[in-house]
């Protein structure tokens, strides 16, 4: 069988630049967006006419750059606290065993619960302050970052460390020049996930009684069942989402460019 023309156009594929493919990707999620709307779903689904309207009065009037300052807030403090605690806790598990016995069991039972059921705790705690929001924030990035921090120490290859020792290597320089670099890589994937344990999360902390926010935003419109408000608060914190993922997969190709990566 000649597979020579496939190849060709395998071949005209790959020459093609990936920044066309993505236009095309947003042109093609566009037009199904607009389907999508000129359905029966059409009632609870505003189209990008609708939202793109709805965008700009809210621009113009302020409210919107104020709902999204304030939800970047609580996200990124969630997400700096937890940053913060989940690698020290997370090499202290995988460089001690008392320590990894004492806490990996809790880490493993509080991770299975979902964020949203400590909301009643917190307000109970800390009230409706920004406190309550950035602690539930804080709590689901916490919890997948440690773990994911976890597994990159346990994983460091064994000979490495066995050679650091035979070279006259103490625990402290194993530590610091083989411990850390060789799990650097799975620290640049935890940050990824913990960004968007704390977006999916966002909604949820908002539940705590905020007056601003994009979550709030949603909330409140979905009671006077203004749906392209709606739509255009998720739009929102998607592309949010999108551009903070794309800071941190620079970021990861500037610090551990040295990595090999597989070009799909």
């Amino acid at each position: 069988m000649d597979n020579k023309p496939a190849t060709r156009v395998g071949q005209m594929i790959d020459r093609i630049d990936g920044k066309v493919f993505l236009v095309v990707s947003f042109l093609l999620g566009l037009l199904v967006w607009q389907l999508v709307s000129m359905t029966k779903a059409g009632a609870v689904f505003a189209g990008p006419v609708d939202t793109f309207d709805a965008f700009i009065q809210e621009a113009k009037s302020g409210r919107l750059l104020e709902h999204i300052y304030a939800s970047l807030f609580r996200v990124l403090g969630g997400f700096a606290l937890a940053l913060v605690i989940a690698i020290p806790v997370a090499f202290l598990m995988g460089w001690y065993r008392v320590c990894r016995m004492l806490v990996e069991p809790w880490i493993q039972f509080l991770r299975t619960i979902p964020p949203i059921a400590y909301i009643p705790l917190v307000i109970v705690a800390q009230g409706v302050g920004e406190s309550a929001k950035i602690t539930v924030i804080f709590v689901a990035s916490f919890l997948v970052m440690v773990v994911s921090i976890y597994q990159g120490v346990r994983n460091v290859d064994v000979t490495l460390i066995k050679a650091s020792r035979v070279l006259g290597a103490k625990d402290r320089d194993i530590f610091f020049h083989v411990i850390i670099p060789a799990s650097f890589p799975f620290i640049l994937v935890a940050l990824r996930l913990g960004l968007s344990a704390a977006l999916t999360t966002l909604i949820a902390a908002e539940l705590t009684g905020a007056q601003v926010g994009l979550g709030q935003m949603i909330q409140e419109a979905s009671l006077y069942f203004r749906m392209e408000i709606v739509i255009l608060g998720i739009v929102m914190i998607g592309i949010i989402g999108f551009l903070l993922d794309k800071l941190l997969l620079f970021l990861e190709r500037r610090l551990a460019g040295w990595q090999e990566v597989r070009s799909v």
